[in-house]
């Protein structure tokens, strides 16, 4: 079966970002995207990110500063219609700390007018977090739970 155009659109923006081709990646989010990082990693705000400037200064920006090899891996692309749902792996080594990610993720994409409108990701956020050094699975596993 022929892939959708927004599956299509979704793997060139994984491309280009591989390539570190940033503003071909812009190019294709609305220019109110909302940007919505999982829970708890050194990227999460107070509420979603909008707009592709602030895309780029907030997130796009700091994995560059952040990460030495820093690899965004597709491994499945699924069609929602309007959603693309991406799974598949980070890697990377974080610049201060030497530690190295393999972290699993599921991207969705929320798709409006052929471009970007939304974005959530889901992530191994211990594994990231440990990257930075900022806990252990010792500590979390003696976190009390929610």
């Amino acid at each position: 079966m022929p892939k959708s155009e927004n599956v299509q659109l979704v793997e060139s923006l994984y491309a280009a970002f591989a390539q570190g081709n940033i503003p071909a990646v812009l190019e294709e989010f609305a220019p109110d995207i909302e940007w919505q990082q999982a829970e708890n990693t050194p990227y999460t705000t107070a509420g979603p990110v909008r707009g592709r400037q602030a895309v780029l200064d907030s997130i796009f920006s700091r994995l560059a500063e952040d990460w030495d090899g820093f690899t965004v891996t597709p491994r499945e692309y699924m069609d929602a219609g309007g959603t693309v749902i991406a799974l598949g792996r980070y890697s990377g080594t974080h610049r201060r700390t030497g530690r190295q990610i393999y972290a699993q993720f599921a991207h969705l994409w929320d798709m409006r007018g052929g471009k970007v409108a939304r974005y959530r990701q889901y992530t191994d956020t211990l594994q990231i977090a440990e990257a930075f050094g900022t806990v252990t699975r010792a500590a979390a596993a003696s976190a009390p739970a929610h």
